[in-house]
């Protein structure tokens, strides 16, 4: 394969179904060519800059990563710290300097709506010409729309904070992705015979409607059905902040420090605070026999 690459273009905050005509099409132009499909993403996100405001990101750099190359066969990804320099570089100087010079660029891909460059001055007409005066390959791809609505992150963004969770994971294209290290906890989950595995949230990552959800949780390479609650445990004293606490079903075996990839599909109900805790340990029984019973049919 040459060293060559064919670029999909976006800020690509998360992964989703709007992203996937990009992706592919990277794809098949460097299958053509014999060339690297690679994809480049911004962190922060642009807006942080732009508005002073933050962003809630549908995945970290590290999962955009690993969904880009793990369902749309990207062989790289390139992230690009969005900072000052970048946001006042001409787009013509991010176009030669950066994707041409820099990563190789011999094609590039973007979405109908996207621009670049200092105040967004380049757009998919410019993309064309550059690329026609290159004679490099150039696809602008349309919006991509799921059950009659653009698939947008802004979008996904309100059903995953509304605990729309299924919704989402169809405008997504796959479960909803949180990765990261599991963190000590207090083993009050050990003595209830509910042992828990604790996931913060990072910094500017979306974090889902409190509640308990329908999850699978990915750890040493293998995959266990899992029960998973969002939120801050008001039943036996509130967490300053929001954490995933995930028991994994059928797993036996000391999860703290490891790296758990929690996979989000439906919410099961609200979170709520119970009389006692054994009222509240019963009801996440059941919440696990609705997992157990919500991928029944897998093979």
């Amino acid at each position: 394969m040459a060293n060559g690459r064919i670029i999909a273009l976006g800020y690509f905050d998360g992964v989703h179904m709007g992203h996937g005509g990009l992706l592919r099409k990277a794809k098949s132009l460097a299958q053509e060519r014999g060339l690297r499909a690679a994809a480049v993403t911004f962190y922060p996100h642009p807006s942080v800059l732009l508005t002073g405001k933050s962003v809630p990101l549908l995945s970290s750099v590290e999962d955009r990563a690993f969904l880009m190359e793990t369902l749309y066969h990207m062989d790289e990804v390139l992230p690009l710290p969005f900072d000052m320099a970048m946001m006042q570089m001409p787009w013509q100087d991010f176009l030669t300097e950066i994707l041409l010079r820099d990563f190789g660029a011999e094609g590039l891909v973007c979405g109908h709506d996207f621009r670049f460059g200092y105040r967004g001055e380049g757009t998919p007409e410019k993309l064309r010409a550059f690329c026609e005066e290159h004679h490099i390959p150039c696809a602008v791809i349309d919006e991509i729309q799921v059950e009659g609505e653009p698939a947008s992150s802004t979008l996904i963004r309100r059903l995953i904070a509304e605990g729309n969770m299924e919704k989402a994971v169809r405008f997504l294209g796959h479960p909803h992705l949180l990765t990261g290290k599991v963190e000590g906890g207090k083993h009050r989950g050990h003595t209830w015979g509910i042992p828990t595995a604790n996931l913060p949230f990072p910094k500017d990552i979306a974090v889902p409607a409190f509640g308990v959800y329908v999850t699978k949780a990915v750890v040493d390479g293998k995959t266990y059905l899992a029960v998973t609650n969002v939120g801050v445990h008001p039943t036996v004293g509130e967490m300053p902040a929001p954490k995933a606490e995930a028991w994994l079903l059928d797993f036996d075996g000391d999860l703290y420090g490891k790296e758990i990839a929690l996979h989000f599909y439906a919410r099961i109900r609200e979170e709520r605070k119970f009389s006692s805790v054994e009222e509240m340990t019963a009801e996440i029984r059941k919440n696990a026999d609705f997992v157990r019973n919500y991928f029944k049919n897998e093979q």
